[in-house]
């Protein structure tokens, strides 16, 4: 198939080293969810990692699933059995559920948070309640149908930090943009050891730092606004804006998560009005590629150039979920035709062959239509 093995991934990571993962800069992901006219909420993300191919596949989780994590001092975690059925993305050959979407409408997108990702202290009394940060958006995709389920069943298990071999041997700092088909969205994130839910009234998510921060810098951009600036009269003078978007001016437009942030609040609050979930998914791609960051951007200064070999963008992959539809689409660096999987066509009935795996792209190529005349 298509895609990295395992053993390929491991061989890499240990070659990167711990600097690597530590950066902000090297995952720089953009979330947000989107409502129709008819109360579609569609879900759109964009997966960066600005230092090798993660390797995703898409996965097909069956109802009644085993799931089994572990505990730091090897002791057996947290196990639970898969009360629905999931379409997701994994990630460096394991089953570690990075985005997807159950067969309830509920989604779940995992993005980096780093340097302020702290998780609950470790309890051996506590092991069986206890499971590692990759685990989690697994156990949420398979456990709950709505986001207040989320809030309730979080409190009922510990996050604890055990550390990701293939990381270089440290906890994987993450957080969480969970959505259900209502379009209620909050943000799942572990700080200073303590888990914190917030509502997220603006359903965007990026990075660092914490969400209460980001929502608080939205007050530096009360300015920005859809409607053009009008002209001014100096001196007898007439002055008018030089084109549309003027008052866009002064949105940040770097990288950081802080600014991502600022940008996906605005074009989500003043994006087209979208009478469905078909409608609004185009929509979502469209408001997207606003996000992709190309090759030497995201990297970080300890980057390896021969990891990039066959790389195209920093931005892997971009998925888009239709909750009311319960229909999952996705698009990759290789090749930008949009694919989907339609959680209503797919039997999630317990079966002996467990987790189905098939690669994101038959072929790492784009497709292109050649529409040139014959005559």
């Amino acid at each position: 198939m298509n895609i990295l093995k395992p053993t390929l991934i491991r061989s890499m990571i240990a070659t990167i080293g711990i600097a690597l993962f530590a950066q902000g800069s090297a995952l720089a992901c953009t979330s947000f969810v989107l409502k129709a006219a008819d109360g579609a909420a569609v879900y759109g993300r964009t997966m960066e990692w600005g230092a090798f191919d993660l390797g995703s596949r898409v996965v097909i989780v069956p109802r009644e699933h085993q799931f089994g994590a572990s505990a730091p001092d090897g002791k057996q975690g947290l196990r639970w059995q898969a009360k629905y059925g999931v379409v997701a993305l994994d990630v460096l050959g394991k089953d570690y559920l990075s985005d997807g979407m159950n067969e309830k409408g509920l989604v779940v997108g995992f993005l980096y948070h780093p340097g302020f990702a702290e998780y609950q202290p470790y309890d051996p009394s506590k092991a069986d309640i206890s499971m590692g940060p990759a685990d989690l958006p697994g156990y949420v995709l398979t456990q709950f149908s709505t986001v207040d389920e989320v809030r309730d069943g979080l409190a009922k298990v510990r996050v604890v930090p055990i550390p990701e071999p293939l990381l270089g041997g440290i906890p994987v700092p993450m957080h969480l943009m969970v959505a259900d088909q209502t379009g209620k969205a909050i943000v799942v994130e572990y700080l200073k050891g303590e888990l914190r839910v917030f509502d997220n009234p603006v359903r965007v998510l990026t990075n660092a730092p914490s969400f209460d921060w980001h929502m608080t810098n939205l007050r530096n951009y009360v300015n920005l606004s859809a409607v053009p600036w009008p002209a001014k009269k100096i001196e007898g003078l007439d002055f008018s804006p030089l084109g549309a978007g003027s008052g866009l001016l002064g949105m940040p437009g770097d990288y950081t998560p802080p600014s991502r942030f600022v940008r996906a609040v605005v074009y989500t609050q003043t994006a087209r009005k979208t009478p469905d979930g078909p409608e609004t998914v185009y929509e979502a791609f469209r408001i997207l590629d606003n996000f992709n960051l190309p090759l030497a951007s995201a990297e970080g200064p300890n980057a390896k150039p021969e990891l990039l070999k066959g790389m195209r963008s920093s931005t892997i992959w971009t998925s888009v979920a239709d909750t009311k539809n319960l229909v999952y689409y996705y698009h990759t660096q290789h090749n930008r035709k949009v694919r989907m999987v339609d959680l209503k066509r797919i039997d999630f009935s317990p079966n002996a062959a467990g987790i189905r795996r098939f690669p994101m792209d038959k072929q790492k190529s784009q497709e292109i239509e050649d529409v040139t005349p014959t005559r």
